[in-house]
């Protein structure tokens, strides 16, 4: 009786049924007409097992498999799929259409989609690459190969990858994107084709292609998906052969100001304080791909360059702004950093936009145009605010030019934005609430998650979002740098003049929603 009456209290209408069920077991709903599915995830789980079992493998993120099924709930379904895959399982249930159908769909699409680099590639003949550089030459110069690696860097621009790498194994070839910050595996091709493909991306960029030992850099650019990308290319011998990395540079992207790349109110006050300083120094330091490059661009949107000469020396030049003369390093030119800079201060310029100091040369004369008239916006590979001061005391920089020409400097990294398409109120995990009360010693239970949908391929997570700190060099900096303080004193001072570290800022976007407790802790770190 009981059973007949539960059944009657469910919906007819299928669709119906599926929301009721998605919100009794708090699971995500997803549209089976608008589906992403990933050739990865399908690899895992055969047709025939997927087909007797209604389900269908969607997304495959670090060790966590999404699967569409009608029965979130069938504990011997999910722990078989968990013993067969060797991951964990998140489901989701389906909507608008039969999943069966889909199943057997998505399965033979994607087949197709996963085939289409080995499609491309089938007309080509192995036996034509020899260790002869004319050999490799022609073997890249194949339409196949050729192809193939169009399709490998228009896909890579297709879903927003910064990286492309091309990295050999023992038997396979793997083509991974990093995208919000994070490696995907796209294809999986013949370890017989490695040598073809290095060397048609070697052409491109003009490098050596009979040199597959020693490390190589080299760049071009090229028109995909209607947006004019560079990419440089670096390539390195490893055990199973040579490696290669793609940065994917936007050419055609829009500038963003201080607060659309996260920057806070309060931050963004002090910081543009400091733009108006008519002479001295302002460092953004972080690591590779923390967005230094873009804090530089906004701030040149600051600046008023009708009224005064800005100019730039870059490696890249990642946008071309109308009134600022934007110079290239070329080293086969005999134009770096040093000299670049040294040739900008003989043009009257009133700013300076150095892309990067990478050596002591550069930092001198770096801070010789600080010293001499000049504002000076720059990037250094440093831990935090802190560090690039003591970075530049490093690199031969003594400590009483340092106090005499740094106005202020800055520290970032990129965290991965919640989805929002899908971001839900959910009870924190008990990681995420260590974290956070470890942090900012208050109690949160609960976050704002992304669950997974079409717009964040079921990552949960869509964009990036800057974490930041800032440290104004007041006298009580330049009295500690004066002596040569070490790290720990300083950032302790720092905060005593109230600056506040970017992993609180980190957790008070966690906190607004805007990313998660774990995210930060991942991408934000210092060290002592």
């Amino acid at each position: 009786m009981g059973m007949a009456k539960e059944e009657q209290t469910q919906p007819e209408n299928p669709q119906e049924r599926d929301k009721v069920i998605s919100f009794q077991l708090n699971v995500p709903t997803v549209d089976l007409q608008q589906l992403k599915v990933q050739p990865e995830a399908l690899a895992l789980v055969p047709i025939a097992w997927a087909l007797e079992h209604n389900v269908l493998p969607l997304t495959l993120e670090d060790n966590t498999l999404t699967v569409v099924t009608d029965h979130p709930d069938d504990l011997h379904i999910i722990d078989t799929l968990a013993a067969l895959t060797n991951r964990e399982i998140k489901t989701v249930i389906p909507m608008r259409g039969n999943l069966r159908d889909a199943i057997t769909s998505y399965y033979a699409t994607t087949d197709q989609s996963a085939q289409t680099l080995m499609d491309i590639l089938a007309a080509f003949q192995v036996s034509t690459v020899t260790d002869e550089a004319t050999g490799l030459a022609e073997a890249a110069s194949e339409a196949p190969i050729v192809r193939a690696v169009d399709w490998i860097l228009t896909q890579a621009v297709n879903e927003r990858a910064s990286d492309i790498h091309i990295v050999p194994e023992e038997t396979v070839l793997k083509v991974r994107y990093r995208i919000d910050g994070v490696l995907h595996d796209s294809a999986s091709l013949p370890i017989a084709v490695l040598s073809a493909i290095l060397t048609r991306l070697k052409i491109l960029a003009d490098m050596n292609i009979a040199e597959r030992r020693r490390a190589q850099d080299g760049s071009f650019t090229d028109h995909l998906a209607g947006k004019e990308i560079d990419f440089r290319v670096a390539t390195i011998g490893t055990n199973w052969g040579e490696s290669a990395v793609l940065r994917v540079l936007d050419k055609s992207f829009n500038l963003f100001e201080l607060e659309q790349i996260g920057m806070p109110p309060y931050l963004k006050e002090q910081y543009e304080a400091s733009l108006t300083s008519p002479f001295g120094m302002i460092i953004i330091s972080g690591p590779t791909g923390s967005g230094k490059t873009t804090t530089l661009y906004a701030s040149l949107l600051k600046l008023d360059s009708k009224e005064r000469n800005i100019m730039s020396i870059e490696d890249p030049i990642e946008y071309k702004f109308e009134e600022v003369r934007q110079i290239q390093v070329n080293f086969t030119a005999g134009i770096n950093f040093a000299s670049g800079l040294r040739a900008c201060m003989r043009m009257d310029p009133d700013v300076i936009l150095v892309g990067e100091i990478r050596d002591a040369e550069t930092a001198g004369t770096a801070v010789t145009a600080a010293l001499t008239g000049h504002l000076v916006l720059t990037s250094l590979h440093a831990n935090d605010a802190v560090g690039a001061l003591v970075r530049l005391m490093d690199l031969g920089v003594e400590p009483f030019l340092v106090t005499s020409a740094v106005v202020a400097t800055a520290s970032q990294r990129l965290v991965r934005r919640v989805c929002p398409k899908c971001a839900e109120l959910k009870e924190a995990s008990l990681s995420d609430i260590a974290t956070y009360r470890q942090v900012t010693g208050e109690e949160q239970d609960e976050f704002h998650y992304g669950t997974g949908c079409d717009y964040c391929s079921f990552t949960g997570y869509r964009g990036r979002i800057g974490a930041f700190e800032l440290l104004p060099v007041t006298d009580s900096i330049r009295s500690l740098i004066t002596r040569r303080a070490g790290s720990s004193e300083l950032r302790a001072q720092a905060q005593a003049d109230g600056m506040l570290p970017m992993l609180h800022h980190g957790m008070s976007l966690a906190k607004e929603g805007i990313t998660t407790p774990g995210e930060v802790a991942r991408n934000v770190f210092t060290i002592g």
